[in-house]
């Protein structure tokens, strides 16, 4: 597309007018529609040269990067928690090469942010560089910032995995209606990835398309990295036994908690779960507005110095609202793909634990399916992300 075309075609979509036409509605909560495209931002292009050399700078395989591409922050409708209307963003980045029009598309969840200025759709970052990856092999990549994150409104609601996955679901939609204006369309064709929290929203989206949601769009396969699929019998004990590191247990616990009470109300006052001097400042550090190094600079190094006593037993045997959210969300791994689904993992993980793979891998078996595990041996998180990238690059096939 020359440049005169596109730069006409994206300003018709700054704001467009009445949902369109097989837009999902709300449920019954107001009159917008769910996945409602409201406005496309240009980003800039990145050419094939700059996608090789960014991704090697973070370790990420280069060996399908056939294009230079393209980049956009949508803004469009979805729901919240409580199924209200609210807007969120996110990124879809396209190939600006190659002659194919119809695209198949990557869905990439992110890890862990507690700071909506890290989101992809605003800042540079490990995830724009994935992105780029996938869509230089010739795909559309939707890369959700769920809600709470980006430029959506409020705070996020970690690991809720229903509101992730509805945010992503509706961000795929937004994409169907942007992309026809960029020259590409979606051909329907979803794999769906991510890592760390991305890895269980990852399994949500994939359970949630499979079981026919939105029928214009055909899951295709799964390939998970590194998710916390069960919270309450594999990533809550990993937080006293050792697995999981100290200070991944404390910034963890006190962002799940906070988060999760705006949802359950597990407390009425901070006090009652946190100790002096954090409880004074723990909920206003997890605001969308703090970065991580600033959060962790501020909490303490051990979960006996965050937690009153009572809620340090309540944390190591859970009961009432809080094991009710815990199971709320241990939901990811209760269906029968009939895709391919590979849960990438490593022994060496201090954030996740191996033993939520384990536990997922085994509940899909439960439910008459397969999922194949890949244990990445005795490396940290984040490097097992890196070395299962390249198997994921190849397992999604391109145009």
């Amino acid at each position: 597309m020359a440049a005169a075309a596109a730069s006409a075609a994206l300003a018709s979509l700054v704001a467009l007018p009445a949902p369109s036409a097989g837009a999902q509605t709300d449920g019954g909560h107001g009159t917008a529609a769910r996945g409602e495209l409201i406005s496309v931002t240009p980003l800039g292009t990145v050419d094939r040269a700059r996608v090789v050399e960014d991704a090697r700078k973070a370790g990420y395989p280069t060996d399908t990067v056939r294009y230079g591409v393209a980049a956009y922050r949508l803004t469009y409708r979805t729901l919240t928690p409580g199924g209200n209307p609210t807007t969120a963003s996110g990124l879809l980045t396209l190939p600006s090469g190659g002659g194919a029009h119809r695209l198949p598309t990557v869905v990439h969840g992110h890890g862990t942010l507690a700071y909506r200025g890290y989101a992809a759709s605003v800042a540079e970052g490990p995830d724009r560089t994935v992105s780029r990856l996938y869509a230089s092999a010739g795909r559309a990549t939707v890369a959700p910032d769920y809600l709470g994150l980006g430029t959506g409104p409020g705070t996020h609601p970690y690991i809720d995995n229903r509101s992730a996955a509805a945010a992503s679901l509706d961000m795929l939609r937004a994409a169907r209606q942007a992309a026809p204006e960029l020259n590409r369309r979606l051909d329907g064709r979803v794999y769906a990835t991510g890592f760390s929290q991305g890895g269980q929203v990852a399994m949500a989206l994939g359970r949630a398309l499979s079981s026919g949601q939105d029928p214009r769009f055909r899951l295709r396969a799964v390939a998970a990295v590194g998710g916390a699929y069960d919270i309450e019998g594999s990533q809550l004990p990993a937080l006293f036994d050792g697995r999981v590191g100290p200070g991944s247990a404390v910034f963890y616990t006190a962002y799940y908690l906070t988060a999760q009470n705006r949802l359950h109300h597990f407390y009425a006052d901070p006090r009652e779960v946190f100790r002096a001097p954090y409880a004074a400042q723990v909920e206003a550090l997890f605001d969308s507005h703090h970065p991580a190094d600033r959060i962790a600079g501020k909490l303490p190094k051990t979960l006996r110095e965050l937690l009153t006593d009572q809620w340090f037993e309540k944390l190591r045997n859970p009961s009432g609202p809080l094991l009710t959210a815990m199971r709320a969300n241990d939901f990811t791994c209760d269906w029968k793909p009939d895709v391919p689904v590979t849960l990438h993992s490593a022994t060496g993980d201090r954030d996740v634990p191996l033993a939520n793979s384990q536990s997922c891998a085994r509940r899909i078996a439960a439910h008459g399916g397969r999922a194949h595990l890949t244990d990445q041996g005795d490396i940290s998180h984040y490097t097992a992300f890196q070395r299962s990238l390249p198997e994921i690059t190849h397992a999604f096939p391109a145009t």
